[in-house]
């Protein structure tokens, strides 16, 4: 019984004992700095112009300093510094930073590269100068780079000399979507995407072999009062001749399809296989046996028929219409041009389309960990999937799922135990097509929709009740942009039954109106979601989120309850007395409301270790008529991992209401007012870290809440009960999945006396005042 507060104690020994090595080791940030060199300490940039980016300039920048987490602590220069200065591969050297040594020949090298930027800007009087501040005693040095951009070259007249009649018009035909104006900086990086910019246009037009070389500025500045006459030119090239494809539009005549295509390399053996055809209109299908696909699905998602001429931006929808269909592992779309020997001056293109498939069925099997409600658990699921189901590249998903997961109940003093079981089957179909009497419209101009129906059944078995759900879905997704995702669920069916109640959670939520949102219930919804995204998973850089959700519940079975004359159920309310009337459909009460809700994520990247990702969320649901409450699945709440993380999921607010010790963790409401902010850097290995600020909380819009003392939203007062949290992360990247531990720290508890509800100053701290939580995944 001794061994294990001993072993401990050589544990916690060693820990300390190694972070005061760091802390010695890494404050000596020159040990490898040699005597007669200096260490880069600081690069700064002073500039006489605002308009100027200077994150655009520190990129020019061949040597900066050492990498800073939080802006001061080099850390992995701290971690480079405990290496062994006898080996060359240190472990410490290898995920650690190497000093950066001042160099003047790299200063000389940067200074260039920020006049080449700055004459590109049109800035080509700049001068670049600078000064370095010696700290000789600790060996670092401070570079600061001084800028005096001069009067900027402006264009003062913009013309064009484009000697094709046709081109000339199409050009001249895109004035509004024109990127040069006279006035302008001259700026080369804008005039290279005008030229793109043309360049993209004629090739929507028909010209197929049109390029940027074709597009040509001409530019007079000799007027000596830094403006520039700047003409356009399109023209061809310097020794071709008149017969120059680049000035040639281009018609289909044929497609090629072959849908089992597999590359030269992927080939057995040196027999090549000569596939059967089949010829449709102005489609030849190359296939293997039986054709795999109904020719009408190729039919509907080729967009390049659109178009008189060939159109790039039709090539490129047909390109992402077969990758959504989910079917080909590799797509590749070519031209061959049959009419070069023609004289005629509209071309002809055969479009080929070489599809290499996947494998037609797949099973399955995976772990994984789960967040659900905040609530950290681990899952199983066994799946099945068919490619092309009934040849319509219609896509069936079949899933067995069962998971474990910890859930705090009544009368327990700790929710580490896996107390919750779950289980499920869920099997859904998609279908590359908008079934719909409504015709394709040009909302659908960038991706055509595909139909999704979805069926699910799941039992829940939880410590205070047991619950199933059973679910079935209809509805379209579909993208308008390259960011923006839209889905629309015509209707959304859940029918949830609850038994087997623990009586000790009968007893807590006894006389209160929730009790109402724990009984069967029927949810016949319609929903809509648009999301805007540019984050790109494979690269590293700044990006915006948005998302909109609207969901409207009850209302067509109230109105067809209202129009067939059914007899309506009365009911006491057991809070207030009050008798309220309802229509049943299928024998259950069905809920009736009104939701909407907003959340909007940005994400900065400051170098390359660190960044910071802010987020902002409001969600109000409105129930009215046919069931006074939200259902208990649709009502917002806050804490956990995923939401103010110094409180325990379900247990803040609504308002400044504080539950009583031991009760049910149901703190959940009509209204979200959520905000967070984290600073996210990376240390080593797989190991991340976080610092954290959440704000927020949720509120009560109906009548009957009045029960629960200070959680009814009130304009003059919300603002006062805000809850405030904040804390440090660890997160570990095991690449196909990321484990989140973080730690909060509450600094302002809405449900303390009024006065004193920041705890910092007015309290002593104590464990209360934190949550761990963890999870599975970032919380934003």
């Amino acid at each position: 019984m001794l061994q294990l507060p001993l072993k401990l104690s050589r544990i916690r020994l060693k820990l300390l004992v190694l972070l005061a090595a760091y802390l010695f080791v890494s404050c000596n940030t020159t040990r490898f700095v040699p005597q007669d060199k200096y260490l880069l300490s600081k690069v700064s940039i002073k500039t006489d112009n605002k308009s100027l980016n200077e994150t655009e300039l520190r990129a020019h920048i061949r040597q900066k300093e050492n990498l800073k987490i939080l802006g001061m602590f080099k850390f992995h220069l701290g971690m480079y510094n405990l290496s062994s200065s006898k080996r060359e591969n240190d472990w410490f050297k290898r995920i650690g930073e190497a000093p950066v040594i001042y160099d003047p020949q790299q200063t000389l090298k940067s200074i260039g590269q920020m006049q080449v930027y700055l004459r590109n800007k049109g800035y080509y009087n700049a001068v670049i100068t600078d000064s370095l501040f010696f700290r000789p005693h600790r060996r670092k040095v401070e570079q600061v780079y001084q800028i005096r951009s001069g009067d900027p070259y402006r264009i003062r007249n913009y013309t064009y000399d484009i000697t094709d009649p046709v081109i000339r018009e199409i050009v001249l035909g895109t004035q509004k979507d024109v990127a040069v104006k006279p006035g302008d900086i001259f700026d080369v990086d804008v005039l290279n995407r005008e030229r793109s910019r043309i360049s993209r246009v004629l090739k929507n037009q028909g010209y197929y072999y049109f390029t940027d070389d074709y597009v040509q500025y001409k530019a007079d500045s000799s007027l000596f009062s830094h403006q520039v006459d700047l003409t356009l030119e399109i023209g061809r090239l310097s020794g071709a001749d008149s017969s120059d494809v680049a000035f040639k539009r281009y018609k289909i005549r044929n497609f090629v399809v072959n849908p089992d295509y597999l590359p030269p390399h992927l080939q057995k053996g040196s027999f090549v296989e000569i596939p059967d055809t089949l010829r449709e209109l102005d489609y030849l299908f190359l296939h293997s046996g039986t054709l795999k696909y109904r020719p009408q699905v190729f039919y509907a998602l080729n967009r390049i028929p659109d178009s008189t001429y060939y159109c790039l931006s039709n090539v490129e929808k047909t390109y992402r219409a077969l990758s959504r269909l989910r079917q080909f592992k590799v797509i590749s779309i070519s031209f061959d041009d049959v009419s070069q020997a023609l004289a005629d001056s509209v071309g002809l293109l055969d479009t080929r389309f070489q599809l290499t498939p996947l494998s037609r069925q797949g099973i399955s099997a995976d772990l994984e960990g789960t967040n659900s409600s905040g609530n950290f658990g681990v899952a199983g699921n066994l799946n099945y999937q068919h490619r092309n189901l009934f040849r319509g590249a219609e896509v069936l998903d079949f899933k067995i799922k069962g998971a474990m997961e910890r859930q705090q109940s009544i009368g327990e003093n700790s929710n580490i135990n896996f107390n919750t079981r779950e289980f499920g089957v869920e099997t859904g179909l998609t279908v590359p097509k908008f079934f719909s009497p409504i015709r394709r419209t040009r909302l659908f101009a960038f991706q055509s929709p595909e139909t999704k129906l979805t069926f699910a059944y799941n039992y829940q078995r939880r410590p205070d009740y047991t619950r199933t759900i059973t679910t079935m879905k209809f509805g379209y997704n579909w993208k308008t942009s390259q960011f923006k995702s839209n889905s629309l669920n015509l209707f959304d069916i859940n029918y949830v039954h609850l038994f087997e109640f623990n009586p000790d959670f009968i007893d807590q939520i006894k006389d209160q109106y929730i009790k109402s949102s724990f009984t069967d219930h029927l949810i016949f919804a319609m929903n809509y979601s648009w999301v805007y995204n540019t984050q790109n998973i494979n690269k590293r850089t700044d990006y915006t989120f948005f998302n909109v959700n609207f969901e409207s519940a009850g209302n067509m079975l109230s109105a067809i309850s209202a129009l067939t004359g059914r007899s309506k159920i009365s009911v006491t309310d057991t809070v207030t007395g009050a008798v309220s009337d309802y229509y049943r459909a299928f024998g259950m009460r069905f809920a009736q409301y009104l939701k909407s809700d907003f959340e909007f994520r940005y994400g900065h990247i400051i170098d390359k270790y660190s960044s910071v990702v802010g987020r902002a969320f409001l969600g109000v649901g409105v129930p009215y008529g046919n069931l006074g409450v939200l259902p208990f699945e649709k009502k917002y709440f806050t804490g956990g991992a995923n939401g103010i993380r110094a409180w325990q999921v379900r247990s803040l607010g609504p308002g400044n209401y504080k539950a009583d010790v031991g009760s049910y963790p149901n703190q959940s409401s009509d209204i979200k007012i959520e905000s967070n902010l984290e600073y996210r850097f990376k240390l080593l290995l797989m190991m991340e870290g976080a610092i954290f600020l959440d704000a927020g909380n949720i509120w009560a819009i109906n009548s009957k809440e009045d029960g629960r003392d200070g959680a009814i939203f009130k304009i003059n007062e919300f603002y006062k009960q805000i809850a405030v949290g904040t804390g440090f992360g660890m997160r570990f990247d095991f690449n196909y999945f990321l484990f989140r531990l973080d730690l909060g720290f509450k600094l302002r508890d809405p449900s303390l006396e009024a006065g004193k509800r920041w705890i910092p100053g007015n309290y002593k701290i104590n464990a209360q005042h934190f949550n761990l939580s963890f999870a599975i995944g970032y919380p934003f």
